[in-house]
């Protein structure tokens, strides 16, 4: 049995490169960057999503007074349009869907601009996602470059990964100066 092993580390041994440390190193923090960039591409599609919820919930309640606002209007118009017994009564009962008519205009507007504003926030967020994960992709690829060196011990694919890790870093952050 002790034969086996030492028959495999027999064969198991490699000339190590100068290489190998510095290329692991540079992988290892490569990894890390991937990491990181998937999380906040994680994040921002949360946030992505909750922002485009809010804002289906405001344009729901758009939609609610905007019957609202109709149905009052219909009051009004259907005020104006009888011959009442009692036109002192049925001209205070005008005024007052007049003013639920105008109140609910105004609802509608700022209810409106909220949803626009909320939309407006998500598109931020799903360019901020689509840096985080273009950012991570480039990161990703700069790892796989690199560890393309030490198969083949060949500089050109370290420096490679090195400067597609600088540059998936560089998208990565640029995510967060999107306003």
């Amino acid at each position: 049995m002790a034969e086996g092993i030492e028959g495999f580390e027999a064969h198991g041994k490699h000339e190590e490169s100068p290489l190998t440390i510095p290329v692991a190193v540079t992988m290892s923090i490569l990894a890390v960057l991937v990491a990181i960039a998937t999380l906040l591409g994680h994040r921002a599609a949360t946030e992505e999503i909750m922002l485009q919820t809010k804002a289906t919930d405001q344009w729901a309640y758009y939609q609610s007074k905007n019957i609202r606002f109709h149905e009052m209007q219909s009051v009004v118009d259907l005020l104006a349009a009888l011959e009442p017994a009692d036109k002192e009564k049925t001209a205070t009962m005008e005024e007052k869907y007049r003013k639920e008519v105008e109140r609910y205009q105004d609802d509608k507007d700022s209810i409106s601009e909220e949803a626009k504003k909320l939309e407006a926030e998500r598109e931020v967020a799903a360019h901020k996602v689509d840096r985080f994960d273009a950012g991570g992709v480039i990161l990703e690829i700069g790892l796989i470059v690199c560890s393309l060196t030490l198969l083949t011990n060949r500089r050109i694919f370290w420096y490679s990964g090195i400067i597609l890790g600088v540059a998936g870093f560089f998208v990565t952050v640029s995510g967060f100066f999107l306003h």
